[in-house]
């Protein structure tokens, strides 16, 4: 009795280790198969300087909403950048467009005190398509988030992650070489629009007027 009573538990708990053990490894593959990639993003605010509602309409004819027929259109002909880039339809005196907007001012202030603030998803088709060319995943982080608002201080205010911290981690050069670029493309915007940002999202370009400074001036004696 002793002997059958045990051959029983020990078959069920060879099946039942079986399992544990199908179970566990599943569990490490499904692990083994997650990529974790910490990095750092620096957020920027640039204060405008400006009257809120006169910089936001200046900012969303810099960067006007996208046409839906437009993408729709270049999505059917399956069309590559060096063809759109010459396209009359394709928006943007400074490469930008803007994909969403969102009034969140009514959403998350109170009738006794609105402080304005709008927010958007803004994007560079140029240097988008050669991004995700390289890793679909950077879908994640374009288009950029930005927001426009009024600060505590009554400053209207220009909030954004700064591209090339974004798509640095991952770790990938031709990535990180296309966010500085795309760093670049937003100081060109930002400039056009009355706001100091090349000190910060262009700084080869503050290095080299400087560099030149002196030569101008001894060509000047």
């Amino acid at each position: 009795m002793v002997t059958a009573h045990l051959a029983r538990p020990q078959a069920f708990g060879y099946g039942h280790v079986a399992l544990l053990r199908h179970a566990r490894e599943a569990k490490e593959a499904r692990v083994m198969n997650v990529l974790s990639v910490p990095h750092q993003v620096t957020r920027l605010v640039f204060d405008t300087g400006q009257p809120y509602e006169k910089f936001r309409s200046r900012y969303e004819a810099a960067a006007p909403q996208a046409d839906p027929r437009w993408r729709g259109d270049v999505a059917g002909r399956h069309a590559r950048w060096p063809d759109l880039a010459a396209d009359p339809r394709e928006p943007g005196p400074h490469g930008f467009v803007l994909y969403w907007r969102a009034d969140m001012t009514p959403l998350m202030t109170t009738a006794g005190e609105r402080r304005p603030c709008t927010a958007y998803l803004m994007g560079c088709p140029a240097i988008a398509e050669k991004i995700y060319r390289q890793n679909p995943a950077v879908m994640l982080y374009s288009p950029l988030r930005a927001l426009i608002y009024i600060d505590s201080g009554d400053r209207t205010q220009f909030a954004v992650d700064q591209p090339s911290t974004v798509f640095a981690g991952f770790a990938e050069p031709a990535i990180a070489e296309l966010g500085i670029d795309l760093d670049h493309q937003l100081a060109e915007l930002l400039t056009a629009l009355g706001v100091k940002a090349n000190e910060v999202l262009y700084p080869a370009r503050v290095a080299g007027r400087l560099a030149s400074a002196p030569g101008q001036a001894s060509r000047g004696r």
